[in-house]
This record gives structure tokens, sequence and C-alpha cells, in this order.
């Protein structure tokens, strides 16, 4: 068996297969301050009891400081959750949940972990099984303390060659997002190997895995170096499972990746999948900068920012935001002495956690701001209404010197300056609808959306997260989709959507599909969709099917179809055609016949 194979099969007592759905136990059990919410109302309206507390944590990440008064709330909401049940809680002076999981000894290689953050995934750096998955899945799994899943099939990649001077493990995975895209290996779990994986420290590790939600996979998995199994053991106190090596893993597929062949390298605004060399993006007069997320804010990322920064000034005009991971890091940093490059330079430090991809908090940038950061996405409007660039932290320091995009050995003489200029913006917004039961046989008319990758920003915008209540999430349904904006507005109790490739990719968010069921929507039909989104659709009990040609039925925006959820059949009602989509699976139906996961 492959890695996820060995995992899975020592949570759930079977010998696994990839398609196989499994119910597997579940070691840790996070919940953060915008999704804890909710979980807890999960478990109080159904009447729930948790398993073992002593496996489920909140880590209160998205917003530390507290500053929002709907975060604030949640997160009082969940502290008074806490003390009834003796949960422990990560609160808003701890850092990030899934490095706080490595680095408090919570998860062992061989391991499991589910949390409401969509890069729970960042635990593959350790060989451990970690996934992000929606509120209905982790009340589920405190409950329970199982969740069910269904094995992915296994690709391998082998790292060769020995990188350059000034490439970064940030580098080696925006290569890896150019090479595979945002859906090529949707589904999958990744596995590194290689003689060359042997010289990655964890903190690189980590910067690769956690941007396997941006490919699209399941996980990217590295198998444990003794190093690394030792600072495990070390913060856990207790022995790690070893794998099983042998000659006969079978994967799906098996890849190459040349170190020697990458350079420098950053992504495009609006697609992290869209990547270039920086040294082929041509002149990018920057505004600011954003140090930090849970895929650069560990310490040798900190590190290697001071090392740039040290004795020099950030360009007139341009802002620098460094947030470390975690508090640990935020106080080496201080013992280091790095605090005071970073401000001698003029940056602006905030206090640990996930910054500037949740929203209102260090890292959000205003209309037409463009910036350099080390986040993992830069999906438009993520981090606000500006351009983002994805790149290594030496990038992102080297270019807050320069006051443009660009890397550690072209620093000029002199930074960029500003030029006078202007520009206006506007923004749109919907309104509101409630939920209705869905029958087996579903009959409404279409909207079709020929796009791929629509990921759960444009589906509904972090902005939002902190709403709980079903009822107010339609209104703000496409309200970062360009060209669909006004969905909320158009659309009719019963509307069917069709889409293309990977939906739903990116945040773990419950509400990306909630906003359809508070408009009443009907169901999805995609080619392809993100793992989480999908999850979060099945156990919400909404119909979500994936179809591989619809083209003759010539279907147009309100032509009516039917939909047969057992059977797969899809009809045009305009001109009789029937084709046929991948019908609900037993433990999709049952859920959907029950109303939901929690039923």
């Amino acid at each position: 068996m492959t890695i996820i194979e060995q995992i899975l099969a020592s949570h759930s007592g079977e010998v696994v297969r990839p398609g196989e759905i499994l119910d597997v136990k579940i070691d840790v059990r996070l919940a953060r301050d915008f999704g804890g919410a909710n979980v807890v109302n999960n478990l109080k309206n159904h009447n729930l009891r948790i398993s073992d507390p002593s496996t489920a944590w909140f880590t209160f990440d998205c917003n530390p400081t507290g500053s929002d008064q709907k975060y604030a709330a949640n997160q009082q909401y969940c502290r008074m959750f806490a003390r009834d049940n003796q949960i422990e809680v990560f609160d808003i002076n701890a850092g990030i949940g899934t490095h706080l999981a490595i680095d408090k000894g919570l998860a062992l290689p061989g391991g499991t972990l589910v949390s409401t953050d969509s890069h729970a995934n960042i635990l593959g750096a350790i060989g451990c099984f970690g996934q992000g998955m929606g509120d209905q899945d982790i009340a589920a799994a405190w409950a329970k303390g199982s969740v069910w899943f269904k094995v992915p099939e296994s690709v391998k990649i082998v790292f060769t060659g020995k990188r350059n001077p000034g490439v970064y493990a940030k580098d080696v995975v925006l290569h890896l997002l150019q090479q595979f895209g945002a859906n090529s290996l949707l589904g999958f779990s990744i596995e590194i190997s290689g003689d060359a994986v042997d010289s990655f420290s964890l903190d690189e590790r980590i910067t690769i895995s956690s941007m396997a939600t941006e490919m699209g996979a399941i996980i990217i998995l590295f198998s444990p170096s003794e190093q690394i199994i030792s600072y495990c053991e070390k913060k856990s106190g207790k022995t790690a499972v070893s794998f099983q090596k042998t000659e006969d893993w079978e994967y799906k597929k098996i890849y190459t990746v040349d170190l020697s062949e990458i350079k420098p390298l950053c992504s495009m605004p609006g697609k992290p999948h869209d990547v270039k060399k920086v040294s082929e993006t041509g002149y990018v007069k920057i505004d600011s900068v954003f140090v930090g997320s849970c895929t650069n804010g560990r310490m040798e990322d900190m590190r290697i920012v001071a090392r740039i920064l040290k004795g020099k000034k950030i360009a007139p005009g341009v802002v620098l935001k460094i947030v470390p991971s975690t508090n640990e890091v935020w106080q080496q940093c201080l013992d280091e002495g790095l605090l005071k490059i970073f401000s001698d330079a003029g940056a602006l430090v905030g206090n640990a956690g996930c910054a500037g991809c949740a929203a209102g908090q260090v890292g959000q940038n205003g209309p037409g701001e463009v910036v350099v950061s080390t986040g993992n996405r830069n999906f438009a409007g993520k981090q606000g209404k500006g351009e983002v660039y994805l790149a290594s932290p030496a990038t992102s320091a080297a270019s807050a010197v320069a006051g443009h995009l660009t890397t550690p050995d072209n620093l000029p003489e002199k930074p960029s300056v500003f030029k006078p200029g202007k520009k206006q913006y506007e923004a749109a917004k919907p309104e509101i609808q409630d939920e209705e039961s869905k029958p087996e046989i579903l009959e409404g008319r279409v909207w079709i959306i020929e796009k791929d990758n629509i990921d759960t920003d444009m589906i509904y915008h972090n902005r939002y997260l902190a709403i709980t209540d079903l009822s107010e999430m339609g209104q703000y349904t496409f309200g970062n989709l360009q060209g669909w904006e006004d969905y909320a507005k158009k659309s009719e109790p019963g509307d069917i959507l069709v889409v293309g490739k990977n939906f739903g990719s990116g945040s773990s968010r419950q509400q990306a599909v909630g906003c359809f069921m508070s408009l009443k929507n009907q169901a999805i039909l995609a080619r392809s969709f993100g793992a989480i989104y999908e999850r979060n659709a099945i156990n919400a009990a909404f119909p979500v099917l994936i179809y591989d040609d619809l083209s003759e039925l010539n279907l147009k925006n309100k032509d009516i179809i039917r939909i047969n959820l057992k059977s797969g059949e899809v009809t045009s009602l305009k001109n009789g055609k029937i084709l046929k989509v991948q019908p609900f699976s037993e433990v999709q139906m049952k859920i959907y016949k029950r109303g939901g996961l929690l039923v």
C-alpha cells in the first residue's frame, strides 16, 4: 500500500484500495474560529456529545486579534463551549492551528487530523494524513471520533537534481503548480520522494505540502526523515508509526521533477497555477508586500527575510507586513533580534496567525493595490480588491526593498518610486431566500457557467465567513465571480447550475454550499468538484453530480432539465434528449435521504 493507504488502513482496520469508502478514526480534531461556531451549533442542534475531548481543540488563528465583532462573538461562543466540555483552546495568542498541531506534538507521522482549515493537508509534511473539512464533518468527527472518507488514488513525484542558489521551497511548489495546474491531479494523494528530498527541512516540507489544495490534490505527503520523526516524538512524548517500505507500491502515475531546472518563480494575480519566472514578468511596480501565512510563516522564512532586510530600508511608499505562523516563531524572532531588523527596515509585524488569508487581518489590500505575498492563494478578492503575486520570502523581501517585483540578486541601486495616478472602483450587492426540501427527481431551469476552477472565494467571499445563519448567505452567492455578481438577484427557487472543472476549489467554508441552499437552488452539475466542496455538499444533502459531456443536450441558460439522482439520467425537456451523468453513490444517497450527515 502507498503511504496514504497505510495510514487509512491503520485507522479503519481494513486493507484498502483506491475508491473504497471507509470509516476513518481521527486522532486530532481541530475547529477554528470561523468554523468553530458552526461546529458547536451542529453539535448542540443535534444533541451530540464529544466522544473524546482530549483529542479535540479550538484554534483561533483566523482573527487572532479579535478585531472583528462577529469573529470575537464566535470565539467567545467557542470558549464557553470549551469550558463546559473540557476542550483545550489555542487562543488568539497561539498561532496557526495546523502548525501548532506539529509543533505542540498533537499530530504524529502515520496519524490522522481534520480541521475546518482547507490547508490541514499541511500535515503531509510530517507524513500525517491531514484534511480540511466543513463544519458538519468536523462536528461528526467530534461526536463519533471518525468520519467517512474515500481512498484516493496515489501518484508519486520524484525529485532529482540539486536546487540552484536562490531557489527556495516556495519556488519548488510553484513549479509543481506550473507543471500540474489546478486540477490535473484533482483528488489524488501525492507522494514526494527521491534522494533530493532528504535535504528538505521541516519548514520547507510545510511550504510544499501547504499548497496541495491549490493543486486540487487531497494531500502532498513526505515520508518523514529520522530528524522529523525525532522532532515529532520529542514534542509529543509518543512513538511515531513507521511506514512499510516495499517495491510494489502501486501508483497511478510517477513523475520526475529536476530541481536544478527551477528558477525563482511567482504566481500571476488571480491564479496560483499561472506561474512565471520572476525574471520574465517585466517591470511590476508594487504597493505592498506580505510575508506570512501557513505556507511561509516559519522561522526559516523569517531568517531569510531578515538577511535581505538587514541594513536596508523598505522602498518609499511601500508597506511590508510580516506575520509569524506561531507565537513561538514570534518569540524566537524577538530573541534573535529579527524583530529589530524588521522594525528598522520599516516593516509592520503582526501577532501570530493566518493574517492575510482571513478578512480584516494583516495583509488585506485595497482596490488597485499591487502586492507580493508569500501566501498560498491569490484568488481575485481573496485578500481585498488588489492584485496579488505569490512568491518566496526571498523574492518578497527583495521586492519590498526595490519597490518592484524582483529577486535578491537583482536589487537596484535606488528603489522604484511612485508616480501620480488615480483609479475609481465600485462593487455590487445582492439579496436572499430560504431552503426547501429536495425530491429524488429534480426539475428546474439551468444556468450555464462555462468556467473551470471557480474557487470558494468567487462563490462566497471570505469577508462573510462569520455568518452562521443560512438565511443570510444567499445574497452573497457569486458576489466575487466576474460576470455573475448579480446571480442572487436573477436566481429563482429550483434553479440548477452547470459548471466546469474543479468547481469549489480552495477553502473548506461550508457557506459556499449553504449560499445555494439559501437561494433554494436544487443542484450543481460539474465536470469535477474540489474535494472538500464535494464533501460539504454531500454532507449538507445538497445534490452535486459529475458529468463527462452534456454538449448533446444543447443547453442554453433558462432551459428546463430533469435529473434522476439515482439513475444519473439528465433529460432536456426542450428536445427530449437524455444523457447519463455519475449517479449518487450509496453513501451520498443515504445522507441525502436522511437530510444531512448529522440527522
